[in-house]
């Protein structure tokens, strides 16, 4: 017998699952199976409605068939694992977007991969027997299948509950958290079937639905939004063992088998989601990043070793105490560049001006992503995938979005008098170069009168930032602006920031530079100080980077070669941000300083010892940090 049954049957495409005695786990040839299916059903005029059921009572679905994904991955092939996942995430996708009705009868478990097929269609039924959960924490990955959509969601804090816990809902919990529509007797279910095939209308399932009891986790909610609101796992472990609780006690109990890293990146994934500019896209991609470092970087094939290998059920995860590191988080969530999840068909049309260094790569990273973007710049050639137009005008000629990366104010407002009246209504103007803010502010104004959204979104990172998708975002404008533009900050950046209005971007970037230009400045002056006292640069990178000197310009962006993380001054200052650069965000701040009557004495210091080493002492070219051999090499008078 097949695993899977798929035909037509009435005005109903009929997809069975029929691997009861394995819990109708899902194969990658099942998989692949329903996508055709799907892809045949679009546009067949015999088929009105898609019904999703399974053989035996025990499952629906109990997730993915994960035995040859341990066996490829024990053998370092990490290729079959990542593609296995690209290729289910597209299904998810597809049945989500699929324009007509899709009906899933869930009975007994339905879990991971039960999810993605069972959860996104348009009438979701559960019965008495249901048991849906995300329970991927438990063997190394995060909650995904696009379960991280409804995880974000679900009421209050019970995403990050349900996705740390692997807690299982009944039907009454499904319903009130979002992953079911219909609560409807099993015993009815066949009939339904038939009239679903006869008639190809899903209407009557609302007939025969009657509300079920409250779920035992719906009851919990006073308890779980007091303990899960915390924004890393360290805050929600904190809370659970400070309190003498039943709950508290039973909640680290199921926490206590799930792997630390995986939950830490569950938090902090439904923390980048949750807001306005929630799409299953954005889910989809952040689950990717997750699950395409799961076999090479995190806990999966321990887990999978642990659960259904060796069956020990004594895994050794990573980080067992708890204490999981911000950097580790980042690391499996960051962006995946040529990597990353390609679904195909949704992407915006961009225009891009100004394709220089920081500009090009960043175009780059949205190509990547399946967006058509068109660019345009003076002198740059634009890279692979992207288009080239011949102009400012026509590259945001039909752009959902038009981007600058823009070198000054001046240039700015030339290029928004081109820009603006070839954008269309309610498309929106993302301004990601560093200027004045009453640049910022004026083509705010002038994008408003068009009726068209902005928002002025400065970055920091530098060119690496730009090539690695790591860019930080300080973004002003209003909600709706920031909410269409945040989903291109997240394939550019790693974070981004809703600053405040129109020119609260450029303020935060002004202010944020202000104080790395002054304290890069001091940490070169205190390396060469060292130098002076005989103390060896490493001794004093080693108190300074754990003390009271702490800083990103010590610690992530040393200025001494050879100690610390690599950075500039290990590939001899060659510009990662150019001195020119940090003498005109310094220029800026005190430029805005002035206009506001503020008092900034050490900025004011920062920009004259950065506008007399790029102009008079070779420092152009150079990496901002290059002021340490300048010090070293000076004497007091």
């Amino acid at each position: 017998m097949s695993d899977i049954s798929i035909r037509i049957t009435g005005r109903a495409g009929r997809i069975t699952l029929q691997r009861p005695q394995a819990l109708n786990a899902m194969t990658y040839e099942m998989c692949t199976a329903i996508e055709r299916a799907f892809d045949a059903w679009r546009n067949d005029p015999n088929v009105d409605v898609v019904v999703f059921d399974a053989e035996g009572d025990r499952a629906f679905c109990s997730g993915g068939d994960i035995a040859e994904l341990y066996a490829t991955g024990m053998a370092g092939d990490f290729a079959y694992g990542q593609k296995f996942w690209a290729d289910e995430y597209r299904l998810n996708h597809k049945i989500f977007q699929f324009p007509k009705p899709v009906v899933s009868f869930l009975q007994g478990f339905t879990m991971g991969g039960g999810v993605g097929i069972g959860c996104h269609g348009s009438h979701r039924v559960v019965g008495d027997t249901s048991q849906i959960a995300m329970p991927e924490c438990g063997i190394g990955l995060l909650p995904d299948v696009g379960g991280s959509l409804m995880l974000a969601l679900a009421p209050g804090r019970m995403g990050e509950y349900l996705g740390t816990t692997a807690a299982r809902m009944n039907a009454g919990d499904a319903i009130f958290a979002g992953f079911a529509d219909l609560y409807i007797p099993e015993a009815q279910w066949s009939a339904l079937i038939a009239q679903l095939e006869a008639t190809g209308d899903p209407s009557h399932l609302e007939a025969a639905a009657t509300p079920p009891a409250p779920g035992p986790i719906s009851v919990q909610m006073g308890d779980i939004d007091r303990h899960f609101h915390g924004a890393s796992l360290g805050d929600v472990l904190t809370t659970l063992r400070g309190e003498d609780s039943d709950f508290a006690r039973t909640t680290l109990k199921l926490m206590g088998r799930n792997s630390p890293l995986s939950m830490a990146c569950t938090i902090e994934a439904l923390t980048r989601l949750r807001g306005p500019s929630l799409t299953l896209e954005k889910a989809l991609d952040l689950e990717y990043r997750f699950t395409a470092r799961a076999m090479e970087h995190g806990d999966f094939l321990e887990g999978i070793r642990a659960a259904i290998i060796d069956k020990d059920r004594a895994p050794q995860w990573q980080f067992a105490d708890g204490k999981v590191p911000a950097t580790a988080v980042s690391k499996m969530l960051m962006p995946l560049g040529k990597m990353a999840l390609k679904l195909g068909g949704t992407g915006m049309k961009i225009g891009f001006v100004g394709l220089g260094n920081m500009g090009a790569p960043m175009a780059a990273n949205l190509v990547k992503a399946g967006h058509e973007v068109t660019g345009f710049d003076i002198a740059n050639v634009p890279p692979e995938g992207v288009h080239t137009a011949a102009s400012a005008t026509q590259a945001a000629e039909g752009a959902d979005i038009v981007i600058t990366m823009l070198p000054n104010g001046a240039i700015l407002r030339a290029v928004a008098d081109e820009v603006i009246p070839a954008m269309g209504a309610g498309t929106t103007l993302i301004d990601c170069s560093t200027v004045d803010v009453d640049s910022a502010r004026a083509v705010a104004a002038q994008a408003d009168a068009a009726g068209i959204l902005c928002v002025d979104a400065p970055v920091s990172g530098g060119i690496g930032g730009a090539a690695a998708g790591t860019l930080t975002f300080m973004a002003g404008g209003n909600a709706a602006a920031f909410a269409k533009a945040e989903p291109l900050f997240e394939i550019m950046g790693q974070k981004a920031v809703h600053c405040g209005d129109a020119g609260a971007g450029q303020a935060a970037k002004i202010c944020n530079n202000m104080i790395l230009g002054a304290t890069m400045i001091a940490t070169c002056e205190a390396f060469a100080l060292a130098d002076k006292l005989g103390l060896e640069r490493q001794k004093m990178f080693d108190v300074v980077s754990t003390s009271s000197g702490f800083s990103w310009s010590m610690n992530t962006y040393c200025p001494a070669p050879g100690i610390g993380p690599e950075s500039p001054a290990d590939n001899d200052y060659k510009p990662g941000f150019a001195a020119e650069l940090m003498l005109k965000d310094l220029g800026l701040s005190q430029q805005a300083a002035e206009t506001v009557d503020a008092d900034t004495p050490m900025g004011a210091r920062a920009l004259e010892l950065y506008r007399t080493f790029v102009e008079d002492e070779g420092g152009k070219g150079r990496d901002f940090s290059a002021m340490l051999p300048r010090f070293a090499a000076r004497s007091r008078s």
